[in-house]
């Protein structure tokens, strides 16, 4: 009976491991479809846009390299909405030659160049080439692109557009300047990973009109979502790099230089809804309005990109942006509490505040006024100010450490701005000063450590 016993658990290992071993291959067998599908994802340059005359015209321009002259104030234009020249420049050099470290918790992304060079630039390309780098996230061999460029923003720009920004960069002076690898660490400096990150967050494709929006509600949301790819900053980002795709304003950290991008839908942060247009137009175009004033990453993407809108685009940016549903800040889960910064006694938040209000007094006041008032378009008001009552702390403690610089726009050529205190005030005052202008004249929001303030000051300026 015994062996009877023991050759049926032999029998059942046996089971077992067949069924395991099934498993296993059907697994990899469905990760190398799915791998497929993502590789194989895209559209195909000539099967789009045959109804719109025009595109054919234009691609035969381009591709002679002798496109007319609206033609490249167009790409021009473009190019400077979709801020190609802020990525594929470094600092202080040559434009569009590519060089610029991209910082990001894979690794370092290294933008390519492309100038029109033949050997180290895109002068070889065509303008299918063009148009499927942005339209599929693809290099000229058909290599798949990193997401750090943002394709699946884009995806959604017209085959017209890109041959005109195509078309502009042909035009410009050739660079020689070898492109550099990215520096990223195993496994995401391997590419074929690409495939399934594409088939699990990658949709190629222009955005549809939508016909119960107007015209300049449809043009808003192809800026916003496509040429100025508001989301590759404005969103959160899984353990893969991915967010939500376009349309995902829920704002996040800007992983490897510590700034917030905030969020663009929730009411407890910018809430656009309740801004007029007038006021989202002017600090688009001028990084500055009544009652706000942009810095960080934000002020150079005004500098070098949005103060070229135009009234119109301007406008119908903000509309679209006004329009986004609003979201209702979630009560806090088990998780949020868990990780919640911990909570000071009202002795404690009172002796703090005291402190606070002497180093604002000291520091702050001749500029933010002593209600926190500000001057309209000159300093900012903190009383009532939203970005400094948020969760996130990196924007006003890099302000405070670095000082705050707004861009110099052609609505705004002399701005005004605030000078670095790292070298005057230690982490203990940075984090006094920062709860006391949290706490007064009305805001409300969480007392601030040393210890939260301290990163901040090896954080990279560029």
């Amino acid at each position: 009976m015994s062996h009877a016993i023991e050759k049926n658990k032999t029998s059942l290992a046996k089971k077992v491991l067949k069924f395991s071993a099934i498993l296993i291959v059907s697994l990899l067998l469905l990760l190398i479809l799915i791998a497929l599908y993502g590789y194989r994802l895209g559209d195909v340059y000539s099967d789009l846009s045959k109804d719109t005359p025009s595109h054919s015209k234009v691609g035969e321009q381009v591709a002679s390299r002798h496109a007319s002259n609206a033609i490249l104030e167009r790409g021009a234009y473009l190019s400077k909405i979709a801020d190609c020249m802020a990525c594929h420049t470094t600092r202080g050099g040559a434009a569009f030659a590519g060089g610029r470290v991209m910082e990001s918790e894979f690794g370092q992304f290294i933008t390519p160049n492309i100038t029109p060079d033949k050997q180290t630039g895109i002068g070889n390309w065509t303008a299918e080439d063009f148009w499927n780098a942005l339209h599929n996230g693809r290099g000229k061999q058909g290599q798949l692109l990193y997401p750090a460029f943002p394709f699946v923003n884009y995806t959604h720009i017209s085959r017209a557009d890109a041959d005109a920004i195509f078309a502009y960069l042909q035009s410009q002076p050739a660079v020689v300047q070898q492109n550099l690898e990215h520096r990223l660490a195993f496994p995401y400096n391997q590419r074929v990973g690409l495939a399934l990150w594409r088939a699990l967050y990658f949709k190629p494709g222009e955005l549809a009109y939508q016909p119960a929006q107007s015209q300049e509600w449809n043009r808003g949301a192809y800026l916003v979502r496509g040429l100025a790819h508001c989301s590759a900053c404005h969103s959160s980002r899984n353990q893969f790099g991915a967010n939500k795709g376009s349309d995902d304003f829920s704002g996040g950290e800007m992983a490897g230089i510590r700034w917030y991008a905030p969020s663009l839908v929730a009411k407890h942060e910018l809430n656009l809804s309740t801004w007029s247009a007038t006021d989202l137009s002017q600090l688009l175009q001028h990084g500055v309005n009544r009652q706000s004033i942009v810095n960080g990453p934000m002020a150079e993407v005004v500098k070098a990109s949005l103060q070229y809108l135009t009234d119109q685009d301007a406008a119908a940016m903000a509309n679209y942006l006004r329009s986004l549903p609003t979201q209702e800040k979630t009560e806090p889960d088990f998780l949020d509490r868990a990780i919640a910064r911990p909570s000071v006694s009202k002795e404690q938040m009172l002796q703090m505040m005291e402190a606070g209000e002497a180093i604002y007094r000291a520091q702050c006041i001749d500029c933010h006024g002593k209600n926190g008032e500000g001057q309209a378009g000159i300093y900012p008001a903190l009383k009532g100010n939203p970005s400094l009552q948020m969760e996130s702390l990196s924007n006003p403690i890099r302000i405070i450490l670095a000082g705050g610089f707004s861009p110099v726009t052609k609505g705004n050529p002399r701005p005004y701005s605030m000078p670095p205190f790292a070298p005057f005030l230690t982490d203990t005052e940075v984090a006094l000063v920062l709860t006391y202008i949290r706490n007064a004249w009305g805001n409300q929001a969480s007392a601030v450590g040393a210890a939260e303030v301290n990163p901040y000051r090896t954080a990279s300026l560029d």
